[in-house]
């Protein structure tokens, strides 16, 4: 999940010395709202290529890891659009618009956070951050995490985590969240190498008591 300096530009696919097939983000001018992935292929390029063109004219979409999984984010919500046009094509295509909207934020990876390794230069993408912490809090009894974001702090390494979660009430929530803030604590410098400095939670619902301790609430924020 490390990613190096993501101020340097990856290779060009094998054969950009030719004729140009592919899109970069520094061939046509983005559309308002297009996102840059971090392999620097505009999103929509890529969506438009994947539907388009054969996998041979561009080899960078195929291998790439940003590219392959917007793309597949984005055909799996693309799937469902075109079934709700389908099913009514004139009260639905406002809702479809919204839904690829909505996948169009959550594929993004969001900002790239430094990692505090004293050596290299190494960042983590804020959307896999976010889900290793929010599977930390999820590991706390009576607790399960909604939206979770990090925000780089000042010029060093320090990240503050701000994070939404669900709570039982079989016990008092102080507690909880203090158990909560310690797992996610625990986890961003044991598994993740961030150095977080706070972590600000808010309790935005309440679990049922029960076997499941109630609906997961959708998860969201980096991921």
């Amino acid at each position: 999940m490390a990613l190096d300096d993501p101020h340097t530009r990856p290779p060009e696919p094998p054969g950009a010395g030719g004729p140009r097939n592919g899109w970069a983000a520094a061939d046509v001018p983005p559309i308002a709202g297009d996102e840059v992935l971090p392999c620097g292929r505009l999103l929509s390029r890529v969506w438009e290529q994947a539907r388009d063109a054969p996998p041979a004219a561009d080899p960078h979409p195929v291998s790439c890891p940003y590219c392959r999984e917007a793309v597949e984010g984005l055909a799996t919500v693309n799937a469902a659009a075109r079934t709700l046009r389908d099913e009514d094509p004139p009260g639905l295509h406002a809702l479809a618009d919204r839904v690829m909207d909505v996948v169009r934020a959550e594929v993004r990876f969001g900002r790239l956070l430094p990692l505090a390794d004293p050596d290299r230069d190494l960042r983590i993408a804020e959307s896999a951050a976010a889900k290793v912490l929010r599977r930390a809090a999820d590991t706390v009894p009576g607790a399960r995490a909604a939206t979770c974001r990090l925000v780089h702090e000042g010029n060093g390494t320090d990240v503050r985590v701000t994070m939404t979660l669900a709570a039982a009430l079989d016990r008092p929530l102080p507690d909880r969240v203090h158990q909560v803030r310690r797992s996610v604590l625990h986890s961003a410098g044991q598994d993740l190498g961030l150095t977080v400095t706070a972590v600000d939670i808010t309790v935005a619902d309440v679990l049922e008591p029960g076997p499941t301790l109630g609906p997961r609430l959708p998860t969201g924020g980096g991921a």
